[in-house]
């Protein structure tokens, strides 16, 4: 494994000393470094939507309606759904936003010829290293490794559960990454964007004293998060960090994997609007949900230039921006609410459009198959 260093060198952009999150706004302090209800369990943050669902399910006649806001996705794109599916609901103009990929089941029966495979359908498909591994099956950042040559996919095989599909991705030489919600009431003429959330990745910056261990610690808001990165980084824990290297302390942009998210609100013009309502409207049976995108710089991105898409996410996608430390538990379930509100108003136009959604059977085998998969895969980088 290399070094982490704060930037890939070889396909990022360089900087020098404490410059970092390059294209993206600062990062300053905020009020707090972590709010007090930005970590708490999912089952108690959704409780009061689950009521919420019920009511609205009742009113509706329907548990599952939700599920018919995408058609064209797997359950919507609830659970269960798989990245690259997702992906092949897209069109001409729309593939044309998305990072290059590759799909690869793994069999570890025969690991020398999945190697193979994979390294043939990597050249087949232009890709070039490094990548981003992950599942093809999976949320929250789970399982996303940097690949950086054949040795490492193998690694990752060997890693990632028998019979698994892993998804293997052009690592985008941008770091400004956000992710942009998307809302659009079937037979309208344009769509909105609900919320933009900036994702930053944590970095802690050497002094040449302490340790990795000492620098995580005292850091405002890492400190309180070390459960996330001793396990992480734990062979580079007792290194002492040279003066003013960065180290970077999470790679994928979940915030349940130590991302820090802003509010990227004030980020949402009509020319970004137009550029990724042109895109949803090329992807069959796509109404609702969420992006996950890098992109060169705000500017840019203000403008709908310059950014790559890495997923598309359905009906469970959060409007994120309410995971700034910043934000408050009213604008939670204000946003939350207003999600699954939308969700069922579109669930219910869409019904009487034709669409029918696969059963609440369905939605829990869906579920219990994405969490047996989700306990074997690899840790996230």
């Amino acid at each position: 494994m290399t070094e982490n260093t704060l930037i890939e060198q070889a396909v990022l952009p360089t900087f020098s000393d404490k410059q970092a999150h390059v294209g993206m706004p600062p990062l300053t302090r905020t009020r707090r470094a972590i709010a007090f209800f930005e970590f708490w369990p999912t089952p108690l943050v959704y409780f009061p939507v689950a009521i919420l669902w019920l009511f609205r399910a009742i009113q509706h006649r329907s548990l599952t309606l939700p599920l018919c806001a995408n058609p064209g996705f797997y359950l919507g794109g609830m659970v269960g759904e798989s990245k690259a599916a997702n992906f092949g609901r897209a069109g001409e103009y729309a593939r044309q936003h998305i990072a290059d990929w590759c799909r690869v089941q793994n069999d570890k029966a025969q690991a020398e010829k999945t190697l193979n495979t994979a390294l043939e359908a990597i050249t087949a498909s232009d890709l070039h290293f490094p990548l981003i591994a992950k599942p093809d099956m999976g949320c929250r950042g789970q399982g996303v490794r940097i690949v950086r040559d054949a040795v490492e996919v193998a690694a990752y095989l060997q890693d990632f559960p028998d019979g698994g599909h892993i998804l293997f991705q052009q690592l985008v030489p941008y770091e400004a990454e956000a992710g942009i919600f998307y809302i659009r009431i079937p037979g309208a003429d344009k769509g909105q964007l609900f919320s933009i959330t900036l994702k930053y990745q944590p970095y802690v910056y050497g002094n040449g004293i302490d340790t990795l261990r000492t620098l995580i610690q005292e850091d405002p808001r890492a400190g309180q998060l070390t459960h996330l990165y001793f396990k992480r980084h734990e062979a580079f824990l007792d290194q002492v960090i040279p003066e003013g290297q960065p180290f970077r302390l999470a790679f994928a942009g979940s915030h349940s994997r130590g991302a820090i998210f802003r509010d990227g609100r004030p980020l949402i013009t009509e020319a970004l609007t137009t550029a990724l309502d042109q895109i949803c409207q090329d992807i069959d049976g796509f109404y609702y949900g969420r992006f996950d995108v890098r992109f060169r710089d705000t500017h840019s991105l203000q403008e709908g230039k310059d950014f790559t898409i890495l997923e598309i996410n359905g009906v469970s996608s959060e409007a994120a921006h309410i995971w700034d430390a910043d934000s408050s538990l009213r604008e939670v379930y204000k946003t939350l609410f207003h999600q699954y509100n939308t969700l069922f108003r579109i669930g219910a136009i869409n019904r009487r459009r034709g669409a029918r959604s696969d059963g609440l059977l369905a939605l829990i085998k869906g579920w219990q198959r994405e969490k047996r998969l989700g306990r074997s895969y690899p840790d996230t980088e």
